[in-house]
């Protein structure tokens, strides 16, 4: 029964033509069901508040009586239609625009009911809506829903629609949670929260309505991600890594630094899951420069130490290089072999590199995309750890994976989010987080400049050089654009060379040859060039201790994560470090962004305010993440009941009598037409 909502075509809706039955098909309706699932995404509010309740400039809606006769105005091709209506005893002006012909039925003494927008200090409506209650059909003291529409589709029509289907079918409509859940958290029935999402008698009853779908629509998502844990977890299928406890504590003793608290703990995680027969699937998050590369780098180490090799995959070639120069020279004393493959390598050093990975003797690979190619091959995959991992698609992770027989899989981001979100986007996988920062470092101070000040900013650049430290210079663009009026890295380049003649100025952007770009970045970690000025190929991971000052060119243009990625560069070693944004922002948004910045250098604090300005889809790419799109829910509000909800499935699908009692056939009837288990394991 479940699915006989979904089998009826919309046309057989009396009144849904061919042309309309297309425009509802655009919006993903093709069924009585889809329609019946159509939300409202907000309600029209004609309940009647009295005036003292009302603040100037909000929407309101009245009922009065026509005290004067209408006057109309013409202003070109504009009428304004003017009236005074008595309103709880007040005289209120009521104001038409290009509503010309209400002006006769606007008669003294008549009931009316006005929406429209509240000026307080005028007295006045600019009406949006307006009936008269002796004609019937007035709107007044009832919530409507706004849906999306399109075409020729009104909100009228569609609600019409809406309403018929509800009359005709509505007693189809399934219940889908069992009855202990209803009961443990006060639920009511889906049929009549369905209903009253689309037909609300008060916002009371539209909030329970709604926090029953959430709560379904998160508990449905979660028992899938669930279900297919416990589905695939019955049996032994990755990789028990032989793990010598005593090697590690050696290993992690000779680090020319100590490791923080969240380290040692995270560590430990990692080494209880890659001793377990069952494949690792473990996102490790923290904020930029927590150290996260040092706790892939043991668990690199394990699993070489246990006879297998290990793949490093990161976004960039300049990352890549960075990472296999301090891996091969963290790794070098014991005698583990560091490989580096790229899309730039000369052919016959690929082959070498492939051929020494399909037999052994390299032990850790590390690449861009280029480790996914179907000629690379490993004798013995035991662990890939993908960094920056929201910047690879997720076939690009799977392809990796399977590169071996189920290994174990470390995926790190500096995109700190809130531990539900994470579980939501990354699937069924388990979040360790770094919060503690590195001993010794200090926060980095942030500034906001328009553009006049750039004086003031080439003084700060200045003193910086003068106590020996180096500095960031970001821009957006590479050349030139007439679309874009944001400064370009090259004529930067070039005008910073003019004013600051005693200092090197170089040049780093993604259109240079990786030799190119090799040598920019070596004379710059040398100390050789002062100051760098690049376009974002440096948001990620590249390190450079001595850079003191990150200056963001047109900082309006980037994302707060972006930013906060940026502005990572520095800070990353005992000296203050420093983060100038220069930016003319037009746009509300533009400011609150470079308010965020100034205010705070907590990663987890910047991605929960980019995550209010943008939406979780736009904050990591709905394409490359898989980010869920859900129809009720909404991931920045609903954090608890996501939690919740999370518990219960898990609770539920470890219980054998999930699997095999009638009172739970429904659900997985759902996980049936879901393909759960026929496809590849969540990513």
């Amino acid at each position: 029964m479940a699915n006989d909502l979904f089998a009826i075509p919309i046309e057989q809706l009396r009144g849904v033509s061919t042309q309309k039955a297309g425009e509802l098909h655009a919006l993903g309706v093709s069924s009585v069901g889809d329609l019946i699932e159509y939300y409202p995404f907000r309600y029209e509010d004609y309940r009647i508040r009295p005036l003292i309740e009302v603040k100037d400039g909000e929407k309101i809606t009245v009922e009065g009586q026509v005290a004067t006769l209408p006057s109309l105005q013409r202003y070109g091709r504009t009428a304004r239609l003017l009236c005074r209506v008595t309103v709880e005893g007040m005289l209120v002006t009521a104001v038409w625009f290009n509503r010309g012909f209400l002006k006769d039925q606007l008669e003294m003494g008549r009931h009316i009911h006005l929406t429209g927008k509240w000026d307080a200090r005028r007295r006045q409506i600019t009406v949006a809506e307006s009936s008269f209650p002796d004609r019937g059909g007035a709107k007044t003291g009832t919530l409507q829903p706004v849906y999306s529409v399109g075409g020729s589709l009104t909100q009228a029509w569609l609600r019409k629609k809406i309403d018929e289907a509800l009359n005709q079918y509505g007693a189809m409509i399934p219940e889908l949670l069992p009855a202990e859940l209803l009961d443990k958290h006060g639920l009511m029935p889906r049929r009549e929260a369905i209903v009253r999402l689309h037909r609300p008698e008060n916002t009371s009853e539209g909030q329970e309505a709604r926090r029953r779908m959430v709560y379904e629509e998160l508990f449905l998502f979660e028992l899938k991600l669930q279900a297919y844990r416990a589905a695939n977890r019955k049996q032994p299928d990755g990789i028990a890594h032989q793990v010598n406890n005593d090697e590690v504590r050696a290993f992690v003793s000779a680090l020319p630094f100590t490791l923080t608290d969240a380290q040692k703990q995270i560590i430990n995680e990692i080494t209880y899951d890659m001793k377990r027969p069952y494949a690792m699937n473990r996102l490790l998050q923290g904020d930029v420069g927590s150290g996260k590369t040092i706790v892939s780098a043991v668990a690199l180490y394990m699993t070489v130490r246990s006879g297998n090799q290990g793949a490093l995959m990161v976004p960039t070639e300049i990352l890549a290089e960075q990472h296999a120069r301090s891996l091969s020279k963290l790794f070098e004393p014991y005698g583990i072999q560091v490989a580096l493959l790229t899309g730039s390598l000369t052919e016959r050093k690929r082959k070498d590199i492939l051929a020494s990975l399909q037999i052994g003797l390299t032990d850790i690979v590390i690449g861009t995309h280029a480790l996914i190619q179907d000629d690379v091959v490993f004798r013995r995959l035991g662990l890939v750890v993908t960094d920056e991992q929201h910047r690879f698609g997720v076939n690009q992770r799977s392809v990796l994976r399977r590169k071996g027989l189920n290994p174990d899989v470390l995926m790190m981001t500096a995109t700190p989010i809130p531990r539900t979100l994470a579980i939501t986007v990354f699937g069924d996988m388990d979040v360790s987080t770094i919060k503690e920062r590195p001993k010794g470092r200090k926060p980095i101070l942030t500034y906001w400049v328009k553009h006049g000040m750039m004086d003031r900013v080439l003084g700060f650049i200045r003193r910086e050089a003068e106590l020996g430290h180096q500095t960031f210079f970001i821009c957006p663009l590479i050349e030139e654009s007439e679309k874009l009026d944001v400064q370009n890295a090259i004529d930067l380049h070039a005008q910073l060379r003019q004013a600051l003649p005693e200092l090197a100025v170089g040049l780093l952007h993604g259109r240079m040859t990786p030799a190119e770009k090799e040598a920019a970045m070596v004379e710059f970690a040398a100390g050789r060039t002062t100051v760098l000025v690049s376009t974002t190929v440096i948001e990620v991971g590249v390190d450079v201790p001595n850079a003191t000052l990150m200056v963001v060119m047109d900082a309006d243009r980037f994302g707060l994560s972006q930013l906060h990625q940026l502005r990572g560069r520095v800070g990353r070693s005992e000296h203050q470090s420093y983060c100038v944004l220069i930016a003319d922002p037009k746009s509300e948004n533009g400011q609150e962004r470079m308010q965020a910045m100034t205010d705070t250098d907590d990663g987890f604090e910047i991605a929960r305010r980019d995550l209010e300005l943008r939406g979780p889809g736009d904050f990591f790419g709905t394409k490359q993440s898989g980010v869920p799109e859900f129809r009720v829910a909404n991931l920045m509000e609903d954090f608890a009941v996501l939690e919740q909800a999370r518990d219960d499935a898990a609770a539920l699908t470890a219980e054998s009598e999930f699997w095999t009692s009638p009172r739970y056939e429904r659900l997985r009837a759902f996980l049936s037409r879901e393909a759960l288990f026929d496809g590849e394991p969540l990513d």
